[in-house]
């Protein structure tokens, strides 16, 4: 299979024959020209150009700038006489690639070849990436060729001109807000809002009035009326994120807007309507917390009318060449820079990491690499990707005491929970994370075992 396709153009019939011979055995196609006029028609074929700049007619310096007219986007080498170094400079200000000055040996001049055409090689894979990428593996800026991706797209298609509720779930970084838009964009609902709810990031004590609005003197604090995210929302979409963090009493008026489409605002009796499609995602197992009594059952099944499972990105490492060379034309266009290329070599370092932050992940290595990299080509030292944490060794202060043989599972549990209540000084948020659980799940765990007061649900430590 020959190496790649090159033009030499050189007035000097026997220095011409004696390079594309030369070239040939090195497993080359080669062309030849006696001068610029001649290599035009023949430059549209060749990966790299070879050509002297003293030529008779148009010289070498205007070949190029005809090339780069004309959107030829082929590696020019020139050849100069000694002396002539100048002329050389001038010819890589206008995209000249490398130079060589005569006289050269055959061997500096194949060297100087293949590292050409490598590069052009790597800028032609690169370029036909984003050719696949804007015509066969894009939809809507979510990327993927993977089977289960692809699979997505057409949830996307079918669910997306319906109410239907939608449940989305995956790991943090995914994307699974891009495809909650995806969907509210395919829906007649697209020229209304799409608000997102971010669950986590809501208090417990400000969840139901930031939902659902509140009146004038509701509480302390309440100056005025305000509309909630559900009447913001009203005839377009409500993306409820991380909807598995919702407490319970929470859950149940949101099973009353998926039933009913009904809610009062806090400090209101007034029940009002709202005419709103319900997107939700979650990384945690809504069945699990289902069978802990953390998350209601009639609530899930609501919710999880349609369900997509977006997979992690170790599970489609298809896709990283394609979304790694998204990020790249993305981030390079932000930052007013040109394009850049990734190496084989950096692309292989990128397939084999685990991604355990996902697409985010990834889309932050190469921001990275690009702002603190000012080569054209990223290599692999370029990608600096994060080490995966592991998770440190308890420290004995924070050890929960080994019970005697014949304990039970549930005596074994209320020891430890009650010791790290102990340790937090009765600080619920503390303890949690001290036991590796949610806050609501904490708090569940003491309800049953008859230590959540009523005064304690109002606590909001």
């Amino acid at each position: 299979m020959p190496a790649g396709r090159i033009l030499v153009v050189e007035d000097e019939e026997k220095l011409r024959r004696v390079i594309q011979l030369k070239l040939e055995s090195s497993g080359f196609e080669v062309d030849g020209a006696a001068t610029a006029e001649q290599a035009l028609p023949l430059a549209q074929a060749a990966q790299v150009i070879l050509t002297d700049l003293r030529l008779p007619g148009m010289d070498g310096l205007r070949l190029i700038e005809h090339l780069r007219e004309q959107g030829i986007q082929a590696g020019v080498i020139v050849m100069t006489a000694h002396g002539s170094v100048d002329n050389a400079i001038e010819a890589m200000k206008l995209g000249a690639a490398d130079f060589l000055q005569k006289p050269f040996s055959l061997e500096h001049l194949t060297t100087v070849v293949q590292k050409v055409m490598a590069v052009q090689s790597l800028k032609s894979e690169n370029q036909r990436l984003r050719d696949q990428l804007d015509t066969r593996y894009q939809f809507d800026n979510i990327i993927g060729r993977n089977a289960a991706m692809r699979e997505i797209f057409q949830t996307i298609e079918r669910v997306g001109p319906t109410r239907t509720t939608v449940l989305i779930a995956g790991e943090s970084g995914v994307g699974k807000d891009m495809i909650a838009r995806a969907i509210h964009q395919h829906s007649p609902r697209r020229a209304h809002a799409f608000v997102k709810i971010n669950c986590t990031a809501l208090p417990e004590n400000l969840m139901e009035s930031e939902l659902f609005g509140y009146e004038k003197g509701a509480f302390t604090g309440a100056s005025v009326s305000k509309p909630g995210k559900f009447e913001l929302a009203d005839k377009g979409t409500a993306f409820l994120d991380e909807i598995g963090d919702v407490p319970g009493n929470i859950q149940v008026k949101l099973l009353r807007i998926l039933q009913e489409r009904q809610f009062e605002r806090l400090g209101s009796n007034l029940t009002r309507n709202v005419d709103v499609r319900v997107i939700a995602a979650t990384n945690v197992d809504l069945r699990a917390a289902l069978e802990e009594g953390r998350f209601r059952e009639d609530l899930y099944y609501r919710l999880n009318v349609v369900p997509i499972s977006v997979p992690p990105l170790r599970e489609r490492k298809e896709d990283i060449p394609f979304l790694a060379m998204h990020f790249v034309k993305k981030i390079s266009q932000e930052l007013g820079g040109h394009p850049r290329s990734i190496s084989p070599a950096a692309m292989d370092k990128l397939l084999s990491h685990s991604w355990p932050g996902n697409v985010r992940e990834l889309e932050n290595t190469i921001e990275r690499s690009i702002v603190l990299t000012a080569s054209e080509i990223l290599q692999p030292a370029d990608m600096r990707i994060e080490a995966p944490r592991t998770a440190p060794a308890a420290s004995s202060a924070q050890q929960l005491p080994i019970l005697p043989e014949g304990e039970t599972l549930d005596h074994w549990e209320q020891m430890i929970i009650k010791e790290a209540m102990r340790r937090a000084s009765n600080n619920k948020s503390q303890a949690a994370r001290m036991l590796g659980l949610t806050r609501n799940a904490l708090r569940y765990r003491l309800s049953q075992m008859g230590l959540e007061s009523e005064d304690d649900a109002l606590d909001q430590r």
